[in-house]
């Protein structure tokens, strides 16, 4: 074991530290005590929501004609545009969860919010490739501040028994978001507004979201007016994590790159999101050039399989949380999660042999699903792990997995130029299910019981 991990095998009076005293339990709603935290997680919820309705949005605005024609743009920059934002997005996440962590949710997360609702508005009024570039790359560090933040407070006002399921409710907004853009984009660009004032909308929509979040949160549930005792003792129950006084250091980089557990977990997200990826960035694209399917259709398609894997959100918080009762930490955090991923293979394999348009979409929701519904394990795992520097350890752990997700959208157009000679794009998803590999074995691997320290 490093130095820089430590495994934590405590437990309060007999019991697993991952229950809760029948004492505590007695006084949840229904009995007596506050219910802010779920007031939080809501807010947190929507805040995911809007987060990926302005991510996800671009695939659909990019496929069209006039969005090209408008802005000059040929079909490599087009994929540069898609994957500008992955960059970004991956290296601003340690020092953006770092900032977090220094100077608290509520002042950071409202920040982040409006910048990156602000470059939403941008993207509408761009005039060219270079300021679309600037545009989306802003637009990736700003939001790569979220998920770091978001984990973080769920760590501070979630029990512990009960982080895989608050996990899965944050991310499930993220995912109901990304599911409603295509459709609700495809809509309103066919029959209402143009590309550029649909964006203008989605971004003043991200200011009325930072203004509501400020409003109704604060760092701790001992900070917030609301929050009474028994709710304080409720959230503080079973967790063992003690935090020193001060500031987190900025960023605990070295503790990170010297974990091994850590490294299996950032080669995780990097193979997960090369499978991902392709599903909120090349699918609209591929229905359209490939299955030749109408783009209202394929909007309905899209926005399909989006929600499959919000299905698969929903489940993955009680599967991860019902895993760590009956297998422990260690096995708990990792077996669903080389599950999700050996399903998600063999759902991209099976696309190899699939002609029907509906038929393909099938095997891509289930692709969402598994893949979804192993996101609320990672995300406790990092909580499970990361202690003061939460935020930082999400981060880091994410940007690896962006790192992957930048990656993808370049990649695919090399994989169809030069090994796809028939158009029909079986080698791209031998890719994705390669990512997918990379990321079961590495799911073995993990050990949540190891904190960086």
């Amino acid at each position: 074991m490093s130095e820089h991990e430590s495994e934590d095998h405590s437990a309060t009076d007999g019991r697993s530290p991952y229950e809760v005293s029948p004492e505590l339990q007695s006084s949840t709603p229904g009995n007596r005590g506050t219910t802010v935290r779920y007031s939080i997680i809501g807010a947190t919820t929507l805040t995911a929501v809007i987060l990926y309705l302005d991510r996800i949005c671009i695939a659909e605005i990019a496929k069209l004609d006039e969005f090209k024609s408008d802005l000059n743009l040929s079909d490599q920059q087009t994929g540069w545009i898609l994957s500008a934002f992955f960059f970004s997005y991956a290296l601003g996440q340690v020092p953006a969860g770092w900032l977090s962590d220094r100077f608290g949710a509520r002042k950071m997360l409202p920040l982040y919010i409006c910048i990156w609702s602000l470059c939403t508005m941008l993207t509408g009024l761009a005039t060219g490739f270079a300021v679309l570039i600037a545009a989306r790359l802003l637009f990736g560090i700003a939001q790569a501040g979220c998920y770091p933040t978001a984990s973080s407070l769920i760590r501070r006002w979630t029990p512990l028994p009960t982080r895989g399921t608050a996990s899965s409710i944050v991310s499930f907004g993220g995912r109901f978001g990304g599911a409603a853009a295509p459709l609700l984009t495809a809509w309103l660009l066919s029959d209402y507004l143009g590309w550029r004032w649909v964006l203008a909308i989605y971004g003043m929509v991200g200011f009325f979201v930072a203004a509501y979040f400020w409003k109704i949160f604060r760092e701790t549930p001992q900070e917030h007016p609301d929050c009474d005792e028994t709710e304080c003792a409720l959230i503080a129950a079973g967790d063992t994590d003690t935090e020193a006084s001060g500031p987190p250091p900025f960023p605990p980089l070295l503790p990170l790159m010297r974990s091994r557990a850590m490294w299996l977990m950032c080669a995780l997200q990097f193979g997960v999101n090369i499978g991902w990826v392709f599903l909120v960035t090349w699918l609209p694209t591929y229905l359209k050039d490939v299955k030749n399917v109408d783009p209202k259709i394929g909007g309905l398609m899209s926005t399909i399989v989006l929600f499959a894997g919000i299905v698969g959100m929903l489940c993955g918080g009680p599967l991860t949380d019902f895993s760590v009762r009956r297998f422990g930490l260690r096995w708990g955090r990792s077996l669903p999660l080389a599950t999700c991923y050996g399903i998600a293979i063999a759902a991209y394999l099976s696309c190899l042999y699939l002609e029907s348009a509906w038929a393909f979409i099938a095997a891509a929701s289930v692709v969402a699903f598994a893949t979804d519904m192993s996101v609320p394990g990672i995300w406790a795992y990092m909580q499970d792990v990361g202690g003061k520097n939460t935020a930082a350890v999400f981060g880091w752990g994410n940007m690896w997995g962006n790192l992957g997700a930048a990656t993808t959208p370049q990649l695919v157009p090399i994989v169809l130029k030069y090994w796809d000679t028939n158009g029909d794009w079986h080698e791209a998803f031998l890719l994705f299910s390669a990512g997918y590999v990379v990321a079961l074995a590495a799911a073995l691997g993990i050990n949540a019981s190891r904190k960086v320290e």
